[in-house]
């Protein structure tokens, strides 16, 4: 005998409250989380914990002057900083970048006064072969698959000792000859060494050079498709590539943006001197990778901002010329550095796991 199946309930489940229905997505986080998640955010807190610091120990910090001296310090470092951090987003490493800037300075001044030709030649002929150092680079990456550690490595010793032997061949002397009385040194110099005055102190064009290509670069990956792209190779190549990216364009870009600006920063150092030795820019990649670091970049790439190495080298600045108006040992400096290293670090793994955070 078959037993009749009760019929289904026909009336449903009451329907939850206006204001607590949910769509199945992920909830939306606090303003305050969404701000912390930036990658920059650590960098600023740090570097205003800083500022306060050396603001309240060393009265001659909180003058005009020295604030023009501090900036002026962050921007030459932070000129170059902005594009080693994209190649980092990209995940990439530039080891070559900080003897690049010598190399491009050496070129400017040795074909000038070699050749007795327009000052502007060398500036235009280094720029061509500061962007042939990057795009070999970013080839020699992409042909042989090696880590961009190795790669720059290689390209950095290559340029340190060509450098020197350049140099000693055509002046007999570690140091490029002066091109202070050559043809078109001063527009030259107006150009990329020159200084603005603003409310009675002298404030160097670097300064306002760093903040313009701050803001080229942060429209570049927050507006454009290249930033895109540049976030998705960082992130995963593979993956990246699949979906229709040019990985190789986008590193070989890259590298090229790290020596359009050791170009930029070499011209500076340049016509402010006047001179340049051969021997300079050892070590300064490794502060360039720091002030990325210090504002927000992670060493495995897809993730950094440009405001953020602007912020690291403001940092920077403000502990180099700090230490001095504090009258304290500058022995002290690149351990004090170091320490912020580490501490950006921590903070930089903590604001990660904030962004991925639901």
């Amino acid at each position: 005998m078959t037993q009749a199946t009760a019929p289904a309930a026909s009336s449903s489940p009451p329907a939850p409250p206006a204001g607590t229905q949910k769509d199945g997505r992920t909830a939306q986080r606090s303003l305050g989380r969404r701000l912390l998640a930036r990658p920059e955010v650590g960098a600023l807190i740090a570097a205003i914990g800083v500022y306060v610091f050396f603001f309240s120990v060393a009265p001659s910090f909180r003058e005009a002057g020295s604030l023009a001296t501090v900036l002026y310090q962050a921007s030459v470092m932070g000129i170059m900083a902005i594009p080693v951090a994209l190649l980092m987003i990209g995940g990439e490493f530039d080891l070559s970048a900080g003897v690049a800037v010598t190399t491009s300075a050496l070129t400017a001044a040795i074909l000038s006064f070699q050749l007795t030709v327009n000052v502007w030649t060398g500036v235009f002929v280094a720029l061509i072969v500061s962007l042939a150092v990057g795009a070999f680079n970013g080839w020699l990456l992409i042909r042989t698959g090696l880590p961009s550690f190795l790669v720059t490595l290689g390209s950095f010793l290559i340029l340190q000792g060509s450098n020197l032997a350049v140099t000693k061949i055509f002046t007999g002397n570690v140091a490029s000859d002066s091109i202070s009385d050559m043809d078109g040194f001063d527009q030259a110099k107006s150009v990329f060494a020159s200084e603005v005055g603003i409310g009675g102190v002298d404030v160097k064009v670097t300064v306002f050079y760093w903040l313009a290509f701050a803001a080229i670069a942060t429209w570049l990956l927050l507006r454009t498709r290249f930033g895109n792209w540049i976030f998705a190779v960082g992130g995963n190549k593979d993956s990246a590539r699949a979906v229709g990216v040019p990985v190789n364009f986008t590193k070989v870009a890259l590298f090229m943006g790290v020596g359009a600006g050791a170009w930029f920063v070499g011209m500076h150092l340049l016509f402010s001197f006047n001179t340049v030795q051969s021997g300079e820019g050892v070590g300064n990649e490794f502060l360039y990778i720091i002030a990325a670091v210090i504002g927000g970049c992670l060493l495995t790439g897809g993730y950094g901002s440009a405001v953020g190495p602007v912020i690291g080298a403001f940092i920077f600045g403000m502990v180099s010329q700090g230490i001095v108006y504090a009258n304290w040992n500058p022995d002290w400096f690149k351990a004090f550095l170091g320490v912020m290293l580490l501490i950006a670090a921590l903070v930089n793994l903590w604001v990660r796991s904030q962004a991925t955070r639901r």
